[in-house]
């Protein structure tokens, strides 16, 4: 059938919802569909930032944001907010040489290494800098543990393990077990060895604690960089002169070459007694020009103004960008399509405007968002949070939405990491009145909640979650969900085939729509604040505003 029907009357915080009695006729999978299928084709080239593929993106949101009857919620009464930054990408050739024990090795780019650079200079041109073992590149002091100890790291480079030091260990030390902290995102390692002074960043990469294979960090390694615009000074404190990471057979070797063993090196690096190691004799010599200009890239908002409670806001949002036109993959294939991320969020954004719009005016306002350069570092998030359109202290929820399944229904639906917000206990009760279960992350070692536009709410305060597809499907269970999942990040991830098929099955993305929407319908027409729990990071920055607002 064209809408998504469910037979029983449902009661959901108050507003008793048969879902073919939703406004706008419910939700549509094959409108769904459709907007994935148009999003991720080839005329959308990928829908990088600042290219041809995002006019094209904007404009098509801003379209159908007009058919649905929203009003533009951006700048000046626009349908946009423009997010100002800097785009550097490296330009012609990478020379990088490794020279150890007399020898020299040429460092192929994208192969051995990604080298990159967001130094505001016109070239990279390191010459004989010695590396340096600096274990997990942390330090933490409420943690008691500080990796770096005294070493000087002006004009060397820090060689780093991705993750923290709890991954592998055989028991949960001094940080949570498998849940990876932000402490383990390469973000703060590059951000960490910057404040540091290091003259650059080499992030050993292996497939389980990073979360995906080389294939993705080739595909991210070699795509142009963004960055918020900053001052000179800024910029020069914030970035290494040249960060990227380095594949392990390659790591292995070079501590091999210094008389050291690596995975030796490794259980070290797990305790805080660890001490940083000087690679022998090891020096790393990298030369490449680099393209550096501004660029304004925008984040896509259109609005349904509340009624009694206006002011108040609550947010459908989702990132519009992929990775555009790359290197060919092995089908000669360039275009990086972002089919499942994430085009399946910004179809459930869109569908959720239509809905809504369609329907009575809620108490609160509603704000659907289309963000941008999430894969750049979740820097339209950043952006929209460090200059909002609606306060932040009286933005009562972020529900953000991620790469949902067009593998078909599944019986529950999950969320990403362990957020400690009261959100997450929203969306089991709302699953719940659906006939259908919730799922906390099952994957905490990925450390997805750091890795979604959410975070960039939530380390202001703001009650945030980011909802995404559960595993356990109506036909194959749990087996057929992880081997689904486990298939898509080992090959499509960030990749070209990751892309619409004429099989798509967009049942199951429906019934997760749906459950969003019960969950947004609540929120839109509550006097209820969602919290941060006991033991949230973020439960400090959130009291200060909510005793402002009382």
């Amino acid at each position: 059938m064209r809408m998504l029907l469910l037979s029983s009357c449902l009661f959901v915080g108050g507003l008793a919802h048969a879902a073919n009695d939703l406004p706008g006729g419910g939700i549509d999978p094959q409108a769904l569909s459709r907007h994935v299928r148009i999003l991720a084709s080839d005329e959308f080239e990928g829908r990088a930032p600042a290219t041809a593929g995002e006019e094209r993106t904007v404009q098509y949101l801003i379209e159908e944001f007009k058919t649905y009857g929203l009003q533009p919620g951006g700048v000046d009464g626009s349908w946009v907010q423009p997010v100002p930054m800097v785009r550097a990408q490296v330009d012609g050739p990478v020379r990088a040489q490794l020279r150890q024990k007399g020898k020299a090795r040429a460092l192929v780019n994208g192969e051995d290494v990604t080298l990159q650079s967001l130094r505001p200079q016109q070239a990279v041109d390191i010459r004989n800098a010695p590396l340096v073992f600096v274990g997990y590149g942390i330090d933490a002091p409420e943690r008691h543990w500080n990796d770096y100890k005294d070493v000087d790291l002006h004009g060397k480079i820090a060689v780093v393990l991705i993750n923290d030091a709890d991954f592998e260990a055989d028991q949960p030390g001094a940080f949570d077990g498998k849940a990876v902290t932000y402490y383990g995102r390469w973000t703060y390692k590059f951000e960490e060895a910057a404040r540091r002074g290091a003259q650059g960043v080499l992030i050993v990469h292996e497939t389980a604690p990073a979360a995906y294979g080389w294939a993705t960090v080739k595909s991210s390694g070699t795509s142009p960089l963004f960055d918020i615009e900053r001052t000179p000074e800024q910029a020069l404190a914030q970035h290494v002169p040249v960060r990227g990471w380095l594949q392990r057979s390659v790591a292995e070797q070079l501590f091999r070459d210094a008389g050291l063993d690596f995975d030796a090196e490794k259980r070290k690096a797990m305790t805080p007694a660890f001490t940083p190691v000087a690679l022998g004799d090891a020096q790393l010599s990298v030369a490449f020009k680099l393209k550096r200009e501004q660029v304004v890239t925008r984040n896509v908002v259109a609005k349904l103004p509340g009624g009694a409670h206006a002011d108040e806001a609550v947010i459908f949002s989702a990132h519009w960008d992929a990775f555009g036109i790359g290197q060919p993959d092995a089908k000669g294939d360039r275009i990086r399509r972002g089919a499942i991320d994430n085009a399946t969020g910004v179809a459930t954004v869109l569908e959720l405007g239509r809905v809504f719009a369609a329907g009575p005016q809620p108490q609160r306002t509603l704000y659907f968002v289309a963000l941008t350069a999430e894969e750049k570092g979740l820097l339209g998030a950043s952006y929209y949070a460090a200059h909002p359109l609606a306060p932040l202290d009286k933005t009562a929820a972020v529900i953000n939405i991620e790469m949902f399944s067009p593998d078909g229904p599944t019986r529950d639906i999950a969320s990403w990491g362990k957020g400690r917000v009261s959100l997450e206990g929203d969306l089991e009760r709302v699953a719940k009145a659906r006939g259908r279960s919730y799922s906390p992350d099952p994957n905490l070692e990925a450390g997805f909640f750091y890795r979604a536009d959410h975070f960039a709410f939530a380390r202001l305060g703001v009650p945030a979650i980011t909802i995404g597809p559960g595993l356990d499907m109506r036909e194959g269970g749990l087996e057929k969900g992880r081997e689904l999942r486990e298939a898509y990040f080992a090959a499509c991830y960030h990749q070209a085939c990751d892309a619409w098929t004429p099989s798509w099955d967009a049942s199951g993305h429906a019934a997760d729509t749906l459950l969003v929407y019960d969950l947004g319908a609540e929120l839109a027409n509550s006097r209820r604040w969602p919290t941060w729990e006991e033991g949230s990071e973020f439960r400090a920055e959130r009291q200060k505003t909510e005793s402002a607002r009382r």
